[in-house]
């Protein structure tokens, strides 16, 4: 009898360790598919044209922050490019501003590219990028902001866009930091202070 002892502890082992073989590989499939389900997509691989209608390659931000604002010519706020291009200059080695026109606010960019463009150069001096003309919000909502307002693919949170100069920063790894409404001046250290 005591002989059978040895062998059903061995027996027992054995069928433990098969067992916790099992549970582990089960629990890594359910890990890696939880991971896939949230993994986000990389802001890099988001396609953008400039106000000249020529390919933005965002991969060209690595390695700095970048501040989307979506913008408008006739605004209450437009005042604030003088801020974003003072902005843009203070932290140009750490920093890409990187106005979006948008007309879904009170109608208040109704130009086309051009007319923006020449607007923004004479009357502030504006050097940072400008894209082309988009939707921030809607049905027709550009691939980059429902990046930037979906948790699901930037990773971090979910946002709304309330109004024109509303703003977004991302890292130097292409990662959501936070978002600020019109009412936060550019230049103000709620932004500032992740770029110093």
């Amino acid at each position: 009898m005591q002989e059978l002892y040895p062998l059903k502890v061995n027996k027992m082992i054995k069928t433990i360790n098969i067992i916790l073989v099992l549970l582990i590989t089960l629990f890594s499939v359910e890990y890696s598919s939880d991971l896939k389900k949230n993994a986000k997509m990389p802001i890099y691989d988001i396609t953008l044209k400039d106000i000249d209608g020529k390919k933005i390659e965002l991969n060209e931000y690595k390695g700095k922050y970048v501040l989307f604002v979506n913008v408008a010519s006739n605004c209450g706020f437009t005042r604030q490019y003088k801020d974003l291009q003072s902005l843009y200059d203070k932290y140009n080695d750490e920093l890409v501003v990187v106005g979006v026109p948008c007309n879904q606010f009170g109608g208040q960019e109704p130009g086309n590219e051009e007319q923006i463009s020449i607007f923004c150069s004479e009357k502030y001096n504006v050097t940072f990028p400008m894209t082309e003309k988009i939707s921030v919000r809607g049905s027709d909502q550009h691939p980059l902001y429902k990046w930037l307002t979906s948790k699901e693919l930037n990773g971090r949170k979910n946002s709304s866009v309330k109004w024109n100069f509303q703003k977004y920063l991302i890292d130097k790894d292409g990662n959501l930091i936070d978002y600020w409404y019109s009412l936060t001046s550019p230049t103000s250290t709620k932004i500032t202070n992740y770029i110093k």
